[in-house]
């Protein structure tokens, strides 16, 4: 149980740190990427769940 609590945390985090990154991108570098804002909290979920 004790595990499965600590990947849980892990994993969050690695999804707040995905997010904050890509957040931190201008609106233009994100356009260069083909990520609207919008998509963000997707992509971020998709790289860590």
């Amino acid at each position: 149980m004790f595990d499965t609590v600590v990947k849980k945390l892990r994993t969050y985090r690695k999804y707040q740190e995905t997010y904050r990154e890509l957040a931190r991108l201008s609106t233009r570098e994100l356009d260069d990427l083909g990520i609207a804002r919008s998509d963000i909290p997707t992509i971020a979920r998709r790289a860590t769940f």
